[in-house]
């Protein structure tokens, strides 16, 4: 990825916040480089984004340095 480039969602290609990257990361794989939005991570764990949402929230405070 070239410099000032943003990270896009695998499939929609959406530009990500850095939670969907982090997510993306604590969920699927730690070593991820591909990622997917809030949406379609939901999709792929057949849940609601809430309930994504509520993971990033309790992740945080956990204190999961995947998410600053």
């Amino acid at each position: 990825m070239e410099t000032g480039e943003k990270e896009r969602c695998q499939r929609c290609k959406r530009v990500l916040t850095p939670d969907e990257i982090g997510a993306t990361k604590k969920l699927i794989n730690r070593g991820s480089t591909s990622y997917l939005c809030l949406d379609h991570l939901a999709e792929a764990f057949d849940v609601d984004r809430k309930d994504i949402e509520r993971k990033i929230v309790s992740f945080k405070e956990m204190g999961c340095t995947l998410f600053r």
